[in-house]
């Protein structure tokens, strides 16, 4: 065993969530008056929480008001869809419940709002995934490291002893940030090209595979 704790991503790593987000998304843009977005520019928007998703999604020069008002309806929409679509990717139930059976200690941190945070875990990890850690006030979001800090802080296991892993350049960045190596995910929400040209260096085409890795 490398390692005793294993730190995941939420969105695009374990939980595909893009269409709920799309759909929460456009649903906030239509109450504001303001044009809809694609799904794909959905998924380019995603993983720097989801205000900066509306403050991307929200046509360029939108008054800061507006923005707000935006991000507004989408938590609300969210906070009742998040679930609507969202679905573990094929082959993670299976991986947790292995890593969990080794005895691996395991947290979630995330730049999705903490209530859908906490609302997933309770869904798809209730008794495998010990922490899940989401945007709240008094701590910075990925990528700095406080997420990652204080999943391992309750986990009681030291950085030296734990490994990354998520989809995307953001990712990427916390591990650095906490200094954690990171294994990246070939089924999220960015390409193996895009991975790579970030410095991804350590890859995983599936689930099964983060076994081996780790």
């Amino acid at each position: 065993m490398k390692y005793k704790a294993i730190i995941f991503d939420l969105d695009g790593t374990l939980t595909d969530t893009l269409e709920d987000l799309y759909l929460s998304t456009n649903s906030a843009l239509r109450s504001c008056g303001l044009p809809e977005r694609r799904l794909d520019e959905v998924r380019r928007f995603v993983g720097n929480g989801v205000k900066k998703l509306i403050e991307r999604a929200v046509p360029e020069g939108t008054d800061s008001r507006v923005t707000e008002q935006c991000f507004d309806a989408f938590h609300a929409h969210y906070i009742i869809h998040c679930q609507d679509h969202t679905r573990l990717y094929p082959g993670i139930a299976s991986l947790l419940t292995a890593l969990h059976a080794k005895g691996y200690r395991m947290a979630v941190v995330s730049n999705k709002l903490q209530e859908g945070v906490t609302g997933l875990a309770r869904t798809f990890f209730r008794g495998v995934i010990d922490v899940a850690i989401g945007e709240r006030p008094g701590i910075p979001r990925k990528p700095a490291p406080d997420m990652a800090l204080a999943a391992l802080e309750q986990l009681g296991v030291p950085a030296s002893e734990a490994v990354y892993v998520g989809d995307s350049d953001v990712d990427l960045q916390t591990a650095a940030n906490a200094g954690l190596p990171c294994i990246s995910v070939l089924w999220g929400f960015r390409s193996r090209d895009f991975l790579i040209a970030q410095g991804a260096s350590v890859l995983a085409e599936r689930p099964q595979d983060i076994l081996q890795l780790v």
